[in-house]
């Protein structure tokens, strides 16, 4: 198998069924990618990771791509992609617990499974978005606090209500995803493209797209097909969960996760840093993950593994080897 043609499978996880992109034969490897991404967005980390002796499987967030794809808002809290996760673990590995690997909302997806079912996970890595323990309110407390109540406009306030962000990322998914990508990623010129009214588009403000080497024309083709086919409901979904994430993590409140833990971020990425609330995202997480060990690549925005392959690479075959 080569590094460029991993295995697609469908996986009954439980609930549904995930489409899975599998490389190789040892321990296991699973990468959940973020918004708005697929498991594609891992092809540079498949080959490698499978090729130094593990089974690397990338899959297809529900609601993404090739897997199912219910319709309801609550079908995509948290606490149903997690069992996605243990699903999937035990249909793959029932003999020994995996390893998660996460970026974007891949990773607080990565960071609760292994919170929660620190049985079923081994160690985790989460790149570009740090980890800071069970919320003591819901992330849309905060947002409203800080943005919509000052008039401003911020992305996750702007998912909220079901349709509106679906028909502005539908009218062209490769617009959405070529300008979403660039607008954040460590080649767009300084500017606050963000900082914009309440009652604006996502799109709005945002950057002409420049070509750049890590996003190639093959690589739109992909993420176009993949949303003209699947839509932007269900990856919308999981933003409006916050409530229900909120509910079902305090029971875990208090608890840290042990397991041995990565973060990598980019010093472009304003995800890395939580919007500015923190300075030093590997300290920060720390607090709650103790055994983590990370870092910040320079010049790298948020779209870690896509942008910087080759330091990523380096730093997760490291890690892994040492588990």
């Amino acid at each position: 198998m080569t590094r460029t043609s991993p295995e697609m499978r469908l996986i009954d996880v439980g609930e549904l069924s995930l489409r899975c992109a599998i490389s190789g034969e040892g321990p296991l490897v699973v990468f959940v990618h973020g918004f708005p991404e697929s498991w594609y967005s891992w092809r540079h980390q498949i080959g490698p990771v499978a090729q130094a002796g593990f089974t690397a499987c990338a899959i297809d967030v529900r609601g993404y791509g090739g897997s199912d794809k219910p319709e309801a808002i609550e079908a995509y809290a948290m606490e149903r992609i997690v069992g996605d996760l243990v699903g999937l673990r035990q249909a793959l590995s029932p003999d020994q617990p995996a390893v998660l690997v996460g970026h974007d909302w891949g990773a607080p997806i990565v960071w609760n499974s292994a919170l929660t079912n620190p049985e079923h996970f081994r160690a985790v890595a989460g790149f570009s978005v740090p980890f800071g323990g069970v919320p003591n309110r819901p992330f849309t407390e905060v947002f409203r606090e800080h943005f919509t109540a000052k008039g401003r406009f911020f992305y996750q306030e702007y998912f909220q209500e079901p349709g509106v962000a679906e028909a502005e990322a539908e009218a062209d998914p490769r617009e959405f995803v070529q300008r979403m990508m660039y607008s954040i990623s460590g080649d767009v010129p300084p500017g606050d493209y963000w900082d914009k009214a309440l009652g604006a588009t996502f799109l709005e403000g945002l950057p002409e797209p420049q070509p750049v080497e890590w996003l190639s024309e093959t690589d739109l083709d992909f993420y176009e097909d993949e949303f003209r086919t699947s839509g932007f409901r269900g990856p919308l979904n999981r933003y409006r969960n916050h409530e229900r994430d909120y509910e079902w993590l305090q029971q875990f409140a208090g608890r840290l996760i042990d397991q041995p833990a990565l973060f990598i971020g980019g010093d472009r990425d304003p995800a890395s840093f939580l919007f500015g609330a923190i300075e030093d995202p590997v300290g920060f997480t720390r607090m709650f993950v103790p055994n983590v060990e990370g870092c910040i690549l320079e010049g790298c925005g948020h779209w870690t593994q896509q942008e910087k392959p080759d330091e990523v690479n380096r730093l997760l075959l490291d890690w892994l080897h040492r588990l």
